[in-house]
């Protein structure tokens, strides 16, 4: 039987054989993030100060810029602290909800992506009941099922692995609380544990990806019916931010699969990996969004023509003109 006090804290490794390399990782991890808030925060704002961009589309990507902030801001910062210190402490209960959160986000933010699909869906598919179908009422059950998605895909898998008896080791091998990392310093046998949370992964992973693929082969079909090229063009113009951002999130999300269950790569590497998949999507998401999509672009002049038309320099000019 074992007598060992249960753990309090843990203590998180993060990348040991770049420890040289910390000041470095700081600064680009830092600029990273700090591109994550200015981009996505950008898009939450002009979305709620811009009465062109109120369509449903714009209404569930301000949504998902908003999940994306706060999936990196659950990991990033302390990654930050990590890099300035030798030693980074969490408690246990902070870890859990680290752990929660993180994963809640990441699915939550692919519920979203198919919401979107299925807006596109809509759009393309059924172009004059549109507006009727993406009412108001319907944007926002859309929008509480994806968050309630992302809820009921992480409370088991978290509960159970918070249950677990922590009594031995406590240095995680990451770079924050990620599960598969915390759930080995477990003192008992954890294999229900992870084939519960990869059974609930793989669910959570192929059900978004079969839905939003479903949504895009109807698309696909009715832009080949379409009669002219000019409509095809604009149609597909309406998807490609999506579809790109799409296959941006699924692909980096099966090379961290892969990095987990292939033998040749080191600790460092995997965590890397994850490192930057839980940070890519939300860096690439503003820079998609506004380079593929003109009503963004077109919000963004407006801000800075009002910004000009306000500043002291703008002033000056109304009133020599005057």
């Amino acid at each position: 039987m074992n007598t060992s006090q249960p753990v309090s804290e843990f203590i998180i490794v993060g990348l040991s054989e770049f420890r040289d390399k910390h000041a470095i990782m700081f600064v680009v991890f830092l600029l990273a993030y700090m591109t994550i808030l200015g981009g996505n925060l950008m898009i939450i704002y002009l979305v709620r100060t811009d009465s062109k961009l109120n369509s449903p589309m714009y209404f569930f990507l301000h949504n998902l810029s908003f999940v994306d902030i706060v999936y990196t801001s659950v990991t990033i910062p302390n990654m930050l602290s990590g890099f300035l210190t030798e030693i980074k402490t969490i408690s246990t209960s902070g870890c859990f909800l680290q752990m929660y959160w993180f994963i809640s986000m990441a699915v939550t933010g692919r519920a979203l992506l198919t919401v979107m699909a299925f807006d596109r869906y809509v759009a393309i598919c059924n172009p004059l009941r549109y507006t009727a179908i993406m009412t108001r009422k319907v944007r926002v059950l859309l929008i509480v099922g994806a968050w309630g998605f992302g809820m009921a895909c992480t409370l088991p898998s978290i509960s159970m692995t918070s249950m677990l008896p922590f009594c031995g080791p406590n240095r995680v091998q990451h770079c924050f609380c990620d599960p598969s990392s915390v759930m080995r310093l477990a003192c008992t046998d954890i294999g229900l544990n992870s084939r519960v949370s990869l059974a609930i992964a793989v669910f959570a992973l192929l059900t978004t990806l079969t839905l939003i693929l479903s949504s895009y082969v109807v698309i696909g079909v009715s832009i080949v019916r379409m009669g002219s090229s000019e409509s095809r063009r604009k149609a597909f113009g309406t998807c490609a931010a999506h579809l790109t951002v799409v296959s941006i999130s699924y692909v980096s999300a099966s090379f961290v699969y892969i990095s987990y269950r292939v033998g040749n790569f080191s600790s460092d590497v995997r965590i890397i990996v994850a490192v930057l998949y839980s940070a890519l999507t939300p860096l690439l998401n503003p820079m998609i969004y506004s380079l593929r999509n003109k009503e963004l672009r077109d919000a963004v002049r407006r801000v800075l023509c009002r910004r000009r038309a306000v500043s002291p320099q703008g002033k000056k000019t109304v009133t020599a003109l005057s």
